[in-house]
């Protein structure tokens, strides 16, 4: 990639393109007029600068410029012209001043003199600063932090910027040497010195940002020069001009003069810099070299706008960094936001299409969202180049977890399928009013794309990817609900499903804002504009929909699935307008629809959606308030008659049919689904459930589909009756009463853990589980002491059923899943979602001291198994166990891998033990274990100490029968306890040696023959020599190096040794001082330049293999010579070696013996 390291490679002094650009140098200056301001001579005390009054002054310090543009507080055009005007003064003076400009940029406190400058080479000059260049951190100007550097790049190039701008007219032409400011611009973008080549680099791009912009102005000076020369010679003899001739020709003479010197200028500056840097190993530094170019291009398409200049961008669009991507994404984007632009793209878009097409899947999301909106530019302005396939890698990103980046999507789908049929064409810069026939076309084809593509089973997703591009369209509920009260309509029902489905969708959105469950958006908040937009959408749906919503229950009250969504709708209403508007007949005639709808239906989304709307509108604010709860009060009479008389019957008969039962418990479940959102306390359910359920545990005779909603019934009874507890107002009368009721449910949950049907089982555990929490001693906290008489304890019969039937029910193995039967993938989720909630509630009970927290052994001993099902959980509530007591839950940590060791151990004997796959898992274990404890090594000291010590007394607890030289049953424990060894301090180790040693002079063993368990335990507490267990912060790292060639002295990779202690946020500064020392192999300049040439065939440059990459040692040798002169400041200056990344990577995952079994074995 250091082409231009020619010092380095051939042993001369200055190189082949150095030789060419002094040449130019000498031949451009022949031009320029004889200078008249007399130099002043350099004294011994400093350079001086002669004023317009002839007394001299100092000059200002080199690192005044530096300081202005650093500090941005003036104008830079004016900082350019006082530093145009001291140059004009003295030409060299002011020169050294920007080059010492560009070189204090780069972090480096060295200076360039007068000099150096005559007598010495740009590669001579650029090896003495790297030798000052004694930074000991990655940090330079350009990344610096800090607020006095956040601004310093914009103002570094906004200065190289105006300093073009300012000497496009006379100076850059006559008289200033750019060639030489070039020459040093691409000696240091050749360095080692990483903040050399940054800064370097981001100047001569903006250099060349900045001529290609005054070249356009020449072209177009050229243009205008050429069209008048024309109309002038077109003249009559009598109108023509001949001395406006001669003007025009000499001075378009004169314009390709200065067009061939900013050609050669910009020539220079992109085969010395661009052509090697856009590789460059430094991904900041590739990212500027590909947005310049994109910016050539725009700027002066003409020349750069070509497949030579554009398969530098294809290329990189392979880019393994994610800001060189996005950079080339950005630059394309716009060149094809411009159909002129596109008509010369068409070669460079059918080779690298592909790409562009599949950088839709990035794995960074803002990748992946410019990638979509420059498919977006492709599909307007260059029709026909995405086929199908194409199109079709991009619909499924509609349905994306990124919000972004299914709005991208979401965009160009509207694009692609939806902007052509329905005649949205802008006419005279404004849209066409849309008619209602264009409406409905959307509405078809948003079906259309849902059902056909099958993609996904929820719409609200697609409508919040279109969200931002066709919000209007989607907030036209006119032609939806028109769509749907349709008479001689042809929907299917899937499609009124969906339609519905996108009406609900809709108006969640206009009103609430967010995106779906699942969709990250990234927006913390809401302008006061859309807050405004938001309440006007609420206020005219609710206007729209309030007289057609009975219209829309009525039609579909006998289907389920589209009742409830449409009864979600009240959720997105002002309800409010129901009385400023006197709308009260519609509001009757919603009542209506409701009772009939909750009356009709028994499935629970409905019965909850009902119950839910009848909350929205039962609130003591409106003045409709009572209506509602007339209309309430009905619906629960008629209910509780009905289950009353029901109930009566089932009692005294001997004998139900299926009839009776399914209409007490549709009957049930209404009630149930009302008690959750309603206080039904004053209807007294609680006593006739109660008999209901005693009969169901007494005799098994009552159906299993009435205990359910019974047992949830009697659930919502009590709560209602403790929210009517309030203040010490409650007697003891009251609070005996709901104690007694609350241990009776409790009894009666416990009695149907046991029961045969399963769904019974799970629902009486939740409820048991909830109960238990509720009146947990918690419950008096925040001044509620008066409810201390309703606090409940679980027996230990109780705590020992809930833990049984956990796993039983949790931790099941994959195999007992389905019962033998095949399960779709939609059961296996829910099933899992059901466990997640059982162990969830068996957690809460133990974290809030309802259960003995060393029950929850049981949970943590299936920590590794059932990791993936269920880590999240056991590692919070492992977690939250050691807040609550440390010390108390490492002993439960050992006590789960003490059961488990017993249970293998009674099932396969100690007999090898330790080679069984469960001992291993067991191990695993014990190392994930170890890695909770975190890095508070010595806040777990003690912790830790008490493990090892009780768990060599359980491995040695169990001696072999009397003569025999067997090993102790348990004492292949000792290999799980060695996982905990790395916790340990050096002083720790040697006590539990000791204490190790003292246990086992208690039994016999034969001698010289030493078991297994104890060599590895007694190796896991073994001190090894430069480890770090006793400050694992500063832990050091031995590097191993990849050596293509003569290997390094022993000198050298001592000091290597010492910089790896702490690893930079930055990689190293390096160092070229050394680089001529002696060459190495290396890629040689015919062989990249033939590379380069190679047109389009170089587009996997970034994917996966990359260059063939040179090791430290291949750019450089140092001597060794230990009597040398300098020594320590070569090594010093060999610190600041920069390492390839690869070698970086692999040096960071070579960490000591114990860290790295800490690391391997880390949570995914």
């Amino acid at each position: 990639m250091e082409e231009w390291a020619s010092p380095s490679l051939s042993g001369d002094e200055d190189s082949d393109f150095e030789d060419s650009l002094r040449c130019s140098v000498k031949k451009r200056r022949a031009k320029r007029p004889h200078r008249t301001t007399p130099v002043a001579k350099h004294s011994k005390k400093g350079p001086q600068i002669i004023c317009q009054n002839g007394q001299k002054k100092p000059e200002l310090p080199a690192c005044d410029l530096f300081d202005a543009v650093k500090a941005a507080k003036s104008d830079m055009q004016s900082l350019v012209d006082e530093w145009l005007e001291s140059y004009k003064q003295d030409e060299d003076t002011g020169f050294l001043e920007l080059v010492n400009f560009f070189i204090r940029s780069c972090g480096c406190k060295g200076t360039v003199t007068s000099e150096m400058f005559k007598k010495m080479s740009n590669s001579e000059i650029i090896r003495h600063l790297t030798e000052q260049f004694n930074e000991d951190s990655g940090y330079y100007p350009l990344t610096a932090s800090g607020p006095s550097w956040k601004k310093f790049q914009g103002s570094f190039c906004e200065f190289v910027r105006t300093l073009v701008y300012q000497c496009q007219y006379s100076l850059l032409y006559d008289g200033f040497p750019m060639d030489n400011l070039i020459s040093l611009l691409t000696g240091l973008s050749d360095s080692q010195v990483r903040a050399f080549r940054h800064t370097s680099t981001l100047a001569a791009m903006k250099l060349m940002t900045s001529l290609v912009r005054v070249a356009l102005q020449l072209s177009l000076h050229k243009d205008n020069n050429q069209r008048q020369y024309e109309a002038e010679r077109n003249k009559g003899p009598e109108q023509r001009a001949p001395e406006r001739l001669e003007s025009l020709l000499e001075k378009r003479k004169e314009l390709q003069e200065h067009q061939e010197e900013i050609e050669g200028m910009m020539n220079a500056i992109f085969r010395g810099v661009f052509v090697h840097r856009y590789r460059d190993i430094l991904p900041e530094i590739r990212a500027i070299c590909i947005e310049e170019i994109g910016c050539w291009m725009q700027s002066y398409s003409t020349s750069f706008l070509t497949d030579s200049y554009l398969k530098y961008i294809g290329w990189t669009l392979h880019d393994k960094s994610r800001e060189v991507r996005l950079t080339c994404l950005k630059a394309l984007q716009g060149l094809y936001g411009s159909r002129e632009l596109t008509a010369r793209l068409e070669l460079f878009t059918s080779r690298f299409k592909d790409r562009m097409v599949s950088m839709v899947m990035d794995r960074e999301y803002d990748v992946a969202v410019e990638a979509v909106r420059l498919l977006i530019l492709i599909l307007k302005n260059m029709e026909g180049m995405l086929n199908s396939a194409d199109c079709e890698s991009v619909y499924p990103v509609v349905y994306a977890s990124n919000r972004a980046l299914a709005a991208a999507a979401g965009e160009f789908l509207y694009w692609k399928l939806f902007y052509p049929e329905f005649e949205m064409r802008a006419m005279g810069g404004k849209e066409r009013h849309r008619n209602p026939h264009a409406q409905r076309t959307f509405f078809h084809l948003l079906l259309y794309f849902f059902l056909e593509s099958e993609l996904h089973d929820h719409a609200a997703y697609l409508v919040d990817s279109l969200w931002d591009c066709a919000g209007p369209h989607l907030k036209d509920w006119e032609s939806l609900t028109s769509l749907l009260l349709e008479k001689d309509q042809n929907l299917s029902d899937v499609q009124e499903n969906t339609l519905i489905e996108i009406l609900v969708s809709s108006a969640r959105q206009a009103v609430e804002g967010h995106p779906p469950v699942g969709r990250v958006s990234g927006r913390k908040g809401l302008s006061a504009k859309e807050r405004k937009v938001q309440a006007d959408d609420k206020v005219k749906l609710t206007e729209h929909l309030i007289p057609l919503l009975p219209q829309l229950l009525a039609k579909f009250s006998a289907d389920a699935e589209k009742v409830a969504p449409l009864l979600q709708l009240l959720n997105y209403f002002d309800l409010s307008i129901y009385c400023t508007r006197r709308l009260e007949k519609h509001l009757e005639l919603l009542l209506q629809q409701l009772q009939e709808v909750v009356v009709k239906h028994t499935e629970p989304p409905v019965l909850e959606a009902g119950a839910q709307a009848l909350y929205l509108l039962c609130k003591p604010e409106f003045t409709f308030f009572s209506r509602v709860d007339f209309a309430r009060s009905q619906l629960v009479d008629l209910l509780t008659d009905r289950f009353q008389q029901e109930l009566e019957e089932l009692l005294q008969s001997s004998f139900i049919d299926e009839d009776e039962a399914y209409s007490l418990a549709a009957t049930l479940k209404r009630l149930s689904a009302f008690y959750n959102a309603h206080d039904l306390t004053r209807w007294e359910l609680y006593d006739p459930c109660y008999r209901l359920l005693r009969k169901a545990v007494d005799t098994g005779e009552v159906p299993h589909q009435v205990i359910l909603p019974a047992l949830t019934l009697l659930y919502f009874s009590i709560l209602w009756t403790l929210t009517h507890i309030k203040g010490s107002g409650g007697s003891q009368k009251q609070l005996l009463s709901l104690k007694g009721r609350m241990v009776a449910v409790c009894e009666l949950c416990q009695n149907c853990l046991s029961d045969v049907d399963l769904e019974i089982q799970e629902q009486a555990f939740v409820l048991l589980s909830d109960l238990l929490l509720i009146f947990s001693p918690q419950m008096i906290a925040g001044g509620r002491d008066f409810l201390r008489p309703l606090i409940f304890f679980p027996e230990a019969t109780l705590q020992s059923e809930l833990a049984s039937f956990l796993m039983d029910h949790v931790f099941l193995q994959s195999g007992d899943l389905g019962s033998g039967q095949t399960q779709d993938d939609h059961m296996q989720i829910e099933h899992l979602h059901q466990r997640r909630r059982l162990l969830a509630g068996f957690c809460k009970l133990l974290l809030y001291g309802v259960l003995e927290l060393d029950a929850a052994s049981d949970v943590f001993k299936h920590y590794n198994k059932f990791y993936n099902d269920y880590g999240d959980i056991i590692k919070e509530t492992l977690t939250r166990a050691r807040q609550i007591d440390r010390s108390h839950c490492s002993r439960i940590l050992l006590l789960s891998l003490k059961q488990l060791y017993t249970e293998l151990l009674q099932e396969r004997g100690p007999q090898g033990l330790s080679e069984l796959p469960a001992f291993m898992e067991m191990r695993d274990l014990a190392r994930r274990f170890a890695l909770s404890f975190g890095p508070q090594q010595l806040q777990n000291r003690d912790i830790v100490v008490k493990l090892h010590k009780e768990g060599i007394k359980f491995s040695l607890s169990e001696l072999s029968p009397a003569g025999s030289s067997d090993a102790p049953p348990n004492l292949a424990f000792l290999e799980l306890l060695s996982e905990f060894s790395p916790r340990l301090f050096h002083q720790d180790k040697q006590l539990l040696l000791s204490y190790l040693e003292e246990c086992l002079q208690r039994v016999p063993q034969t001698p010289g023959c030493p078991w297994g368990p104890v060599t590895t335990y007694h190796r896991s507490l073994t001190p090894v020599e430069s480890t770090a267990e006793a400050s694992p912060q500063g832990h050091s790292r031995s590097k191993k190096r990849r050596i293509e060639g003569p290997s390094k002295p022993q000198g050298v990779n001592q000091e290597e040794s010492l910089q790896l202690n702490s690893v930079l946020p930055t990689p190293t500064l390096t160092s070229t001082a050394v680089k001529n020392k002696q060459p190495l192999g290396v890629l040689g300049e015919a062989e990249e330049e033939d590379a380069l040439e190679s047109e389009f065939t170089h587009s996997q440059l970034f994917s996966g293999t990359q260059r063939p990459r040179l090791s430290g040692a291949q750019y450089f040798q140092t001597p060794c010579n230990p009597s040398g002169p300098g020594l320590d400041n070569k090594l010093t200056r060999l610190s600041l070696m920069e390492e390839d990344e690869e070698e970086e990577l692999e040096s960071l995952d070579e960490p000591n013996e114990e860290w790295q079994d800490a690391k391997r074995n880390a949570p995914v």
